[in-house]
Parts: C-alpha cells; structure tokens; sequence
C-alpha cells in the first residue's frame, strides 16, 4: 500500500540476490553459504547473511526471504532500532501507532575481507543509516567447526562479533517491544529464521514451548523442525551477552534469536564496544533435551 504521508514509504518490491556467496565447508561437505552483499530492496534490511544452513546430512534449516516475513534472511546480525534507524527490515514498530511502512531503513555493508579458509571467514562491517552515515562499525568471524562427541551428526557454527559506536556518539539499540509493542516482541540481535515443513517445537535446560523459553536466560535453546527433504533436525543455540534474553517464534513461524534490548533499551557508549559470540550446533534428527544439552557443553 502507497502512503504520501510524511515519514511513510511504499511496501517493499520483489527481491533478488547477488552471486557468488562465501561457502563454509567441513570434511569436503558445504555447510553453509554467507551472502555478502544482497541486492534488496531497502526495507527489505540488506545484511550479510546465512542461507542455506545444512546438516551434515544435507537437510536445509534455515529460510530466507519467506513470504510472511520477507526481511527475515536466514542467519543475521540486525536491530530493528538503532538510534531511529531501521536495519531489520520490515514495518517499523511506532508506539501508539502499531507498525508502519517508514522511510527509516539503514544498511549493514560489507566493506572489507579479513580472512578466507574453507573453514573460516572474518570481515568488516558498517552499520549505516538511510542517509549512508555510519552509526557502527563491526569486525565479524565466522566458523564451522567439527564436533568429536560420539552421537548424532553435527557440527558448530561459531559467530564472534565486536560492535564499536564512533567517538562522541552514543548508540541506542531498541526493539518493538521497547517501542511499545507487547507480547514479548523484544527482538533484534543474532536471529536465526528456521524452515520446517512441520510445525516446530523449541525447548531449553528447563523449559518446553515457546511462551515458557520466550524471554529467558537459559544456558541453551534448541529448536526442532522437518527440512524441505522431510528429514527431522535440530539446532541448539547458545551464547547470551550479559543483559541479552532469548526470543523463540514456534506459532507464526519457526526462529529463534539472541534479543539484545528485550524489554528496555542497550546503549553503546561513544567510543565504545559490544562484543558478542553464539554458538549454535547444527544436527540432523530430533534430538532430546539430554543429547541438546551435551552437544550445547560442547566446546572442544
């Protein structure tokens, strides 16, 4: 829907993707592709991102601009409010107002290779406002890492992140839910969108669906779905940042994610850092709880 309203932008167009993608490989098996520089619309939030994720196996777990939330790509790094900037993609949450099509959206942009092994990839980012201003800039690694526990088919996907706000600028992190949306909708941070052609179910140390692990401070989380090829897999997540809460979607779609500003706002001091690193181990069929914690421990 068209609006020329001030501060309102049209609805986003079609997508389409830009080549030649980062390949993580393990044992002579791909495991992952990393999608640099996405051609997307702007409110489509173009970032760096992970898709597909496969298991050892070859089951794909994770979705990347799905038609009931197209800006959702795969595994990412994005906050929805970043000192007013929009750099999640999508409807922007206005208190009192609900969600609106705004003329906010940012970009997260690749700017410079660091490292490149079959294994291994590290970068330099700049998180920028609609206007090209650099609001952060951020140093990136990301791994695929071989796991040696006797059991299920798995491996590690390591991230390793430092988020640096410029001199004399302090930077405020937000979400929905600290711009006044209830329901728990306190997302943005590392978030991971599943694909499951049956209804997920999500779990952690202590707690089972999504309303119980939604919001918490577990050590892990695990997510259980069925790939495209019908095969079970799970994903354990595990990582929390001092303040960082756990967001789980299992009813309207399969995700999960490191909330940075779950309930109220994180500001990066000027001159400042954030780092951060997750951890999520990637294994085909449906595990239990004890497996999910075991492989969760795993840091070999």
């Amino acid at each position: 829907m068209n609006s020329d309203r001030p501060g309102r932008a049209a609805e986003p167009g079609p997508a389409t993707l830009s080549e030649a993608p980062v390949r993580l490989v393990l044992g002579g098996t791909e495991v992952a592709r990393y999608v640099l520089d996405p051609t997307l619309d702007a409110r489509h939030g173009p970032r760096p991102y992970l898709h597909p994720v496969r298991t050892l196996g070859g089951t794909v777990v994770t979705d990347a601009l799905p038609a009931d939330h197209m800006w959702h790509l795969g595994a990412s790094l994005a906050v929805q409010d970043v000192n007013g900037s929009n750099l999640w993609g999508g409807r922007t949450y206005v208190r009192d107002v609900g969600y609106t099509w705004r003329d906010d959206h940012g970009v997260i942009a690749h700017t410079g290779e660091v490292e490149r092994s079959p294994d291994r990839y590290a970068h330099d980012l700049q998180w920028r406002d609609r206007n090209g201003r650099v609001l952060l800039t951020e140093q990136r690694q990301l791994a695929a890492v071989a796991l040696r526990t006797v059991g299920p088919s798995a491996w590690r996907l390591e991230m390793d992140y430092t988020l640096s706000a410029p001199a004399g600028q302090d930077v405020r992190l937000g979400s929905p839910a600290t711009n006044g949306r209830p329901g728990g909708a306190g997302y943005g941070g590392f978030f991971w969108r599943a694909v499951s052609v049956e209804p997920a179910s999500v779990f952690s140390a202590s707690a089972t669906g999504e309303e119980a692990v939604n919001g918490s401070t577990e050590p892990w989380v695990a997510l259980r779905g069925t790939g495209p090829d019908a095969r079970p897999y799970t994903v354990v997540f595990s990582g929390l940042g001092a303040g960082d809460r756990w967001f789980t979607r299992t009813s309207m779609y399969p995700g999960v994610g490191v909330a940075f500003a779950f309930e109220r706002p994180v500001t990066i001091p000027a001159n400042t850092k954030r780092r951060g690193r997750h951890s999520v181990v990637v294994a085909d069929g449906a595990l239990n709880r004890a497996t999910a914690a075991a492989l969760a421990l795993d840091t070999r």
